[in-house]
């Protein structure tokens, strides 16, 4: 198994990824969250410029922050910087669109995004709609060599449901996976795989898991000061879904185990007091897998750290990586929160002992 990093884009994201690239890690993957964080392509053309084996990646890039054309140019140009080294990862978007008060894209037009895009990538002339018309569209000028076109990139999907599996399959992309407990984890690989093989494609998908969490030393509790800055971001993701999907009145709410239920409730009641009452996703999100806000840190507990994310000991968490390699995961990707990059060397650590 291979590990890499997540990041909420910093401009000097180029740090972390140069001191992943030292540490051994594979990956490095920025995310495209336009309302919290940093434009992924100008932190990945400076870790580009900083790094010479490490993989980048946008971890992940929502289409409806750019139109194909422009998604397509920017792999490209930063594949001149980085040839080889390149990932395409793309989602229907959940930070990035929910901070904006919006849901995931329809897959169709999803589709129709990575169509256009690997169309232009591939030299061909593509016809697509833009602005409310059909139009014949095409990289005009790739013999120039500002971009790279030619040396190959990789298409991953972050993929949770079941059509949008099948999608990831019939394109032959690799499959991003973000979860908090194993055997879900390994259950949704298997559906992947029927996925892979109905779509006609030989061996095995590749399979990233993205979680976040902290390496606990014995007798650390899930909430201290350490793990509430390391995993108290992805634990309050529970409490920002769950308020989303009650405030706009969705019928089909995700499942809360039941030792996060009184939580998650108390929460979702602070959450209809947010201000302004027309867009309370502007206070939701804000500090979403970056930093856990101070009216919610009564609702981050200890059970909702350790249920939601990647934190116990050193000897527990080698044990679930291991469990997800046996299953087969290919990559194992944490995300680095800001303020904490220390922790990359904890995460170091555990890496090594796969090696």
């Amino acid at each position: 198994m291979e590990f890499g990093i997540a990041m909420p884009t910093d401009a000097e994201s180029w740090r972390l990824a140069e001191r992943a690239e030292a540490l051994g890690f594979r990956s490095a993957w920025f995310y495209d969250t336009q309302m919290l964080s940093a434009d992924p392509f100008v932190a990945m053309g400076a870790a580009a410029m900083r790094t010479r084996r490490i993989r980048l990646g946008t971890g992940v890039l929502i289409p409806s922050n750019r139109i194909a054309a422009v998604a397509a140019n920017a792999f490209a140009s930063l594949n001149k910087l980085a040839p080889g080294r390149v990932d395409m990862g793309l989602g229907t978007g959940f930070t990035g669109r929910r901070a904006m008060g919006l849901g995931a894209m329809r897959l169709k037009d999803f589709e129709e995004h990575i169509r256009v895009m690997l169309g232009l990538l591939a030299g061909e002339t593509v016809e697509t709609e833009v602005e409310g018309e059909r139009r014949k569209i095409r990289l005009l000028n790739p013999e120039l060599g500002l971009i790279d076109t030619r040396t190959p990139m990789r298409l991953h999907l972050a993929a949770a449901g079941p059509k949008a599996r099948a999608l990831t399959a019939r394109l032959g992309a690799g499959w991003i996976n973000f979860f908090s407990d194993v055997p879900a984890a390994i259950a949704m690989l298997g559906e992947m795989r029927q996925a892979w093989t109905a779509a006609g494609q030989a061996g095995a998908p590749e399979a990233t898991a993205f979680v976040l969490g902290c390496v606990l030393e014995e007798g650390e509790p899930h909430d201290s000061p350490r793990a509430m800055a390391q995993a108290g971001p992805r634990a309050a993701v529970m409490l920002h879904r769950a308020a989303d999907e009650a405030l706009s009145g969705l019928h089909n709410i995700s499942p809360v185990p039941e030792s996060c239920r009184a939580a998650v409730a108390g929460y979702v009641e602070l959450a209809k007091s947010f201000e302004p009452r027309d867009a309370p996703w502007l206070e939701n999100h804000r500090g979403h897998l970056m930093f856990v806000k101070e009216e919610e840190r009564p609702f981050v507990t200890a059970e909702l750290i350790r249920t939601s994310s990647f934190t116990a000991t050193e000897a527990e968490l080698k044990r679930r990586i291991g469990d997800l390699r046996d299953a087969g995961y290919t990559e194992f990707t944490v995300q680095i929160v800001p303020g904490q990059e220390a922790a990359i060397e904890d995460w170091g650590r555990i890496m090594r002992a796969f090696r």
